[in-house]
C-alpha cells in the first residue's frame, strides 16, 4: 500500500501529473517560449559569462521567432501528442522579468490571449523582481494560473560563488518571501552534482528549502555542456560528474525533506544531446525514474517522511 497521500499511482512523491489532474482535470503541457530576454549575469550588470553551467539560458528547446509564431509551433507540437490539450506558456529562456513592465505586459498578455493557453510559468532570478514587476505579477496571479520559477540551485553561498551565480541565499530569501506574501505560486530549481558539494550538502539544500514550504520544486542533475565554463573545468579534470546511483540516492533523500503538498515538477532533466559531455547516463531517464521509485520503496521512503517544519 502506498503511504503517500498525493498520488493516484505508485509514485511516492507529489508529481506534476497528479497536480495537473487535480487542478485542471487532466494533462497540461508546457509551451516553451523565448521572450528575447538577457540576464544581468551576462550583460555586465551583475557579471559576464553567466553561471558556469549556463548554455544559452535554457534556450535549446525554444524557437527563435516572433512570439505568435513560437506559440503556433509549440501548440502544433503539443496537439500532435494530444489534439485536445491546453498548455501553460512557459517563458524559460534567460531571465524573464529582466525588462520594463511595459515589455513584460506586451509578451505575457499576448501569450494569455491565445485560446489554448491556460496559465503562465515565468523563469527568473530572485534579483530581478523589483516592486513594479512584483505588482504586475500579483495582477497576473489574480487573473490566471501563474507560477514564478526561481533558480536557486543550492543554499550554499560558497558553491554559488564558485559557479558565478551572482546573488546570495539571503537575496533569494527576500524575493521568495515577497512572492509568498503576494500568494504567488513559486517553483524552486535545485541542481545536484555541483562541484565540491557532497551528498549531505545537496540534502541540506532540500532540507532548508523544504522548511520554506514552496509550492513546487524542480530537481535537476548538473549537465556538463559543450561551450560552458564547466566544460573547460571538466576537460581539465576538475569536475567529477555524479554517478547515476549517487544521483538516485540523493533525490530519494531530498524528496523526504519536502512537505507532501509541494509539487515535484521534475526529478531529472534533459541536456541537449548534441552538446552533452557528461554524465552520459543522464540520457537514460527511464532508468533514473525507475531507480528513484525502486529505492523509495526499498527504503520505505516517501516525500515528507523527514520533513522538518520551521514551527
Amino acid at each position: 500500500m502506498n503511504p503517500f497521500p498525493f498520488s493516484n499511482d505508485n509514485k511516492r512523491y507529489h508529481t506534476l501529473h497528479y497536480h495537473n489532474k487535480q487542478k485542471f482535470g487532466g494533462r497540461v503541457y508546457k509551451a516553451i517560449l523565448d521572450g528575447g530576454f538577457t540576464c544581468p549575469n551576462l550583460d555586465g550588470t551583475k557579471g559576464l559569462g553567466g553561471c558556469a553551467f549556463c548554455d544559452g539560458g535554457s534556450g535549446a528547446f525554444a524557437h527563435p521567432a516572433p512570439l505568435s509564431e513560437q506559440l503556433r509551433l509549440e501548440m502544433e507540437r503539443i496537439h500532435r501528442r494530444n489534439p485536445e490539450a491546453r498548455a501553460i506558456a512557459y517563458f524559460q529562456v534567460h531571465t524573464n522579468t529582466y525588462a520594463p513592465v511595459s515589455r513584460l505586459r506586451e509578451l505575457y498578455e499576448e501569450a494569455l490571449a491565445h485560446p489554448d493557453i491556460c496559465g503562465l510559468s515565468i523563469g527568473t532570478r530572485p534579483d530581478c523582481l523589483p516592486d513594479e514587476v512584483l505588482s504586475y505579477l500579483a495582477e497576473l496571479h489574480r487573473r490566471t494560473y501563474l507560477t514564478v520559477e526561481l533558480g536557486i540551485q543550492t543554499v550554499h553561498d560558497r558553491t554559488a560563488a564558485d559557479f558565478n551565480r551572482g546573488y546570495t541565499y539571503a537575496e533569494f530569501l527576500q524575493s521568495y518571501e515577497k512572492l509568498q506574501a503576494l500568494g504567488i505560486r513559486t517553483c524552486l530549481h535545485i541542481i545536484n552534482g555541483l562541484p565540491h558539494e557532497s551528498m549531505e550538502d545537496m540534502v541540506e539544500t532540500a532540507r532548508v528549502l523544504g522548511r520554506l514550504r514552496p509550492q513546487a520544486v524542480k530537481l535537476q542533475l548538473l549537465h556538463i555542456l559543450r561551450g560552458t565554463a564547466f566544460a573547460e573545468r571538466y576537460a581539465a579534470g576538475a569536475i567529477t560528474p555524479m554517478t547515476q546511483e549517487a544521483y538516485i540516492e540523493t533525490v530519494v533523500r531530498q524528496l523526504a525533506c519536502f512537505p507532501p503538498e509541494t509539487v515535484i515538477e521534475r526529478v531529472t532533466g534533459d541536456g541537449e544531446k548534441a552538446k552533452l559531455l557528461a554524465p552520459l547516463w543522464s540520457m537514460d531517464k527511464i532508468r533514473t525514474l525507475g531507480g528513484i521509485d525502486k529505492m523509495q520503496k526499498e527504503m520505505d521512503s516517501y516525500q515528507g517522511k523527514q520533513f522538518e517544519p520551521l514551527h
